[in-house]
């Protein structure tokens, strides 16, 4: 799914929100209380993110949001499934949520469990193996480093 198309300039007038709402809404979302104070962690900064569910959790909590975990793993389903975020299942019991949608790849870091961007053209693969069935989509390649103790 394609990104909303947000004019930013056009909404710096306009109250705080005003553009995460229109997010939310371009994106077939109702903008709720706690749909709004969660795309304001994830969104209104610069950079990209990644976040567990874990970690987004503990920054609303210490942000005085009021929400629970479940409403948290909930609600980035919500916007991986409306194309605001992508899900990366790094290990079987590790899942990051990216607010980067484009196609890119990731460094991970074991030690420190944190990922890192690589721009797509960083990467090149020279032979792919035949799908299956139907045709591969995209290639995301992760790299894992182990850190230095």
């Amino acid at each position: 799914m394609a990104k909303p198309n947000i004019d930013h300039a056009a909404s710096e007038n306009l109250r705080p929100y005003a553009v995460l709402l229109e997010k939310l809404r371009q994106a077939g979302l109702r903008p709720t209380r706690q749909r709004l104070a969660l795309a304001r962690l994830l969104f209104d900064h610069e950079g990209d993110r990644h976040v567990t569910a874990e970690s987004l959790h503990e920054d609303a909590v210490t942000g005085g949001i009021k929400v629970s975990l479940a409403t948290v793993y909930n609600t980035l389903h919500q916007f991986t499934e409306a194309g605001l975020l992508k899900e990366l299942v790094i290990e079987p019991s590790r899942t990051y949520f990216d607010t980067n949608t484009e196609d890119h790849h990731h460094f991970y870091f074991k030690k420190s469990g944190e990922l890192k961007d690589i721009h797509q053209d960083e990467v090149v693969v020279s032979k792919m193996p035949e799908a299956p069935r139907g045709k591969v989509a995209n290639v995301h390649v992760i790299f894992t480093v182990d850190e230095a103790a």
